[in-house]
């Protein structure tokens, strides 16, 4: 059985958002979050839209608006989608990136920031389910969906949607160990997006892991024209992983591997250890780019002490740089 949770309406179009060459008047069509349950299934579905988007909008982000969590959970599975009002797929390039962000968490690479808990780009990955762990969320917390879209192409789009299905386990049934998102930015703790000059650029940074642990796999976030995403081990001088990325002729994105490092032991990580990301572009356009890079290392990362990570709370009202 599917239940409509809870639908919150935007006071403004989402077409209004946008920011472009050449202005265009704003839509009609108010846009909405709507949260549906399919408890037959154990799915939940956050549902973006409708979305309106003149021929060649740049950037286009609805208001960050919060969602609550229905109730107590794991969330396991991840899978992102473009569709239209009939549920009918839609080209992935409309995406330009979708966060999800616990506002009651803290995140333990990045205290001054949330808990990022899921991500994706105009690939549109999915984040499959590992055996035996998921991501803890309690009742009443407040998520927010932190998306932008993008019409590079010469039609106007209307009437798309953004779905993210979020496979879920209830505590009741199972008992899953605990995992979290470890956040692995080329821009530190800073903005997730950078400007992208011409030709080969490459650009990395070190966070330190303030707690013992494995990281049980690792994908990643990466532009069009992105080459390669490297983790390492700078402390012990250890290669961690190498995400080496499939790009369309035109250097468009295709896809982004994910690793998953054997088990049970995963990739050991020490307290204190400095991990490094790193991004390698190619922008074969001969001109600069702003606005156009980001490079993540995403992984699953359980501690050797959960109740380290799990006190790692923070005031779901108070603001944050982003």
């Amino acid at each position: 059985m599917s239940l409509c949770i809870a639908v919150l309406a935007w006071a403004t179009p989402i077409a209004a958002q946008h920011h472009q060459h050449h202005a265009h008047p704003s839509q009609d069509t108010r846009a909405s979050i709507e949260l549906r349950d399919n408890t037959g299934v154990g799915v939940l579905t956050v549902r973006v839209g409708p979305l309106k988007m003149p021929p060649r909008t740049e950037h286009m982000s609805p208001p960050l608006t919060p969602i609550r969590v229905p109730f107590d959970a794991w969330y396991v599975a991840y899978e992102p989608r473009l569709v239209d009002k009939d549920g009918n797929p839609r080209p992935g390039h409309l995406l330009h990136h979708v966060e999800l962000l616990n506002l009651n968490r803290r995140n333990f690479l990045c205290p001054l920031q949330p808990e990022r808990m899921f991500a994706a780009g105009s690939e549109l990955s999915d984040w499959p389910r590992l055996p035996g762990v998921g991501y803890r969320v309690t009742q009443e917390q407040r998520i927010i969906v932190a998306v932008m879209f993008h019409n590079p192409t010469d039609e106007e789009v209307s009437n798309a949607y953004l779905e993210v299905h979020i496979h879920y386990v209830l505590p009741g049934t199972s008992r899953l160990t605990n995992i979290y998102p470890a956040w692995f930015l080329v821009t530190h703790c800073g903005a997730t997006i950078y400007d992208l000059p011409p030709g080969l650029h490459v650009k990395g940074s070190e966070l330190v892991v303030p707690h013992s642990g494995k990281l049980l796999g690792v994908g990643g976030h990466i532009h069009d024209y992105g080459r390669q995403l490297r983790l390492e081990n700078t402390t012990r001088k250890e290669h961690i992983a190498t995400l080496d990325i499939s790009l369309r002729e035109d250097g468009r994105l295709r896809s982004i591997p994910v690793v998953v490092f054997p088990s049970p032991g995963g990739y050991r990580i020490g307290a204190d250890d400095a991990i490094k990301a790193t991004a390698v572009y190619d922008n074969p356009t001969g001109r600069p780019l702003p606005k156009a890079a980001m490079g993540i290392v995403v992984g699953y990362f359980v501690p050797d002490h959960d109740e380290e990570l799990a006190a790692l709370t923070r005031d779901p009202t108070s603001l944050w740089r982003r």
